[in-house]
């Protein structure tokens, strides 16, 4: 009886440590919607969700090793805008976010809208991937922005860590010129597509934010549960940063990307700062993004 007990406990840690080593990077919801869409067969749209899932969860996009509790948590929200002999018209809203150190708060990381994501899809179609070949741009987008999610986190870890995952995210966008697919060209001067994307994050021009960026997440956020006051304060000696940047490219994405996903972080943070953090704080943001002015006042209102 014993023996049995022990060879079960055995075999239990044998799964328990396997599925420790080969879990995978990224722990993703993925949504379809497709309200849209009026008098087509809706089963279609729940087996492209289940594919979908399964191609951006199930495969391994790194060569590190991640623990099931260190997957990156992360959304894909998918809007369908038309179905037409096989060819969905969508729009897609990626986010991703990761734990902030000793709290149970969660940061986000990415937040950004891709509007030109069309693809070729028949219900039951195995999604294929080729790193070289871009046959389809169902997947060719799917692994775009796992890259992009995966060099985002690593980025917030370590100095420039998530270079190796933008030039991946890179290589996708060069496989895809001549394709005549929508978001990749870099011959269209669209400062929004995935191209700008790639291209401002690996830009020598803004190396600096790329450094604030680690610095804001380990050095701020990360201390804050220690001393509240020292991680603001390192949040708002590198926040400059931002505006140096967006004076030399006004257009610049990766900026943006950067507001879209920390303004309201931004303002709660610096709500609980001291004076001159403060009037720094919105004086910079309202510079960097004159729209939203009236919601960086209420910093002051605190």
């Amino acid at each position: 009886m014993k023996m049995k007990i022990l060879k079960k406990i055995i075999f239990l840690q044998i799964i328990f440590f396997a599925g420790f080593i080969q879990a995978q990077e990224l722990n993703c919801k993925i949504q379809i919607n497709s309200e849209q869409i009026q008098g087509t067969n809706k089963s279609v749209f729940n087996t492209l969700e289940k594919s979908m899932s399964e191609f951006v969860n199930n495969r391994k996009w790194t060569e590190m090793t991640y623990a099931n509790t260190e997957r990156i948590e992360c959304t894909m929200n998918i809007i369908v805008k038309k179905v037409e002999d096989d060819v969905f018209t969508t729009e897609i809203q990626i986010q991703s976010r990761r734990p902030v150190f000793n709290t149970a708060y969660y940061t986000t990381l990415f937040n950004y809208k891709d509007d030109s994501y069309s693809f070729n899809y028949k219900e039951f179609d195995q999604l294929e991937w080729n790193e070289n070949v871009i046959t389809s741009n169902l997947t060719a987008v799917l692994a775009y922005y796992s890259y992009i999610i995966i060099g985002f986190d690593m980025d917030s870890y370590s100095r420039l860590g998530g270079t190796a995952y933008f030039q991946k995210a890179e290589s996708i966008v060069t496989a895809a010129q001549g394709s005549n697919l929508g978001g990749w060209d870099v011959s269209i001067k669209d400062p929004h597509n995935r191209y700008a994307l790639t291209n401002n994050l690996l830009d020598e021009a803004f190396k600096k934010y790329r450094n604030y960026f680690y610095e804001y997440h380990r050095m701020g956020l990360d201390e804050m549960s220690i001393n509240a006051s020292n991680g603001r304060a390192k949040i708002a000696a590198g926040l400059s940063t931002l505006r140096d940047a967006y004076r030399a490219r006004p257009s610049s994405l990766v900026i943006t990307t950067f507001l879209d996903a920390k303004n309201d972080e931004l303002i709660n943070i610096f709500s609980k700062g001291l004076t001159k953090e403060k009037t720094d704080a919105v004086e910079i943001l309202s510079d960097v993004n004159p729209t939203l002015i009236s919601k960086y006042e209420k910093i002051l209102d605190n």
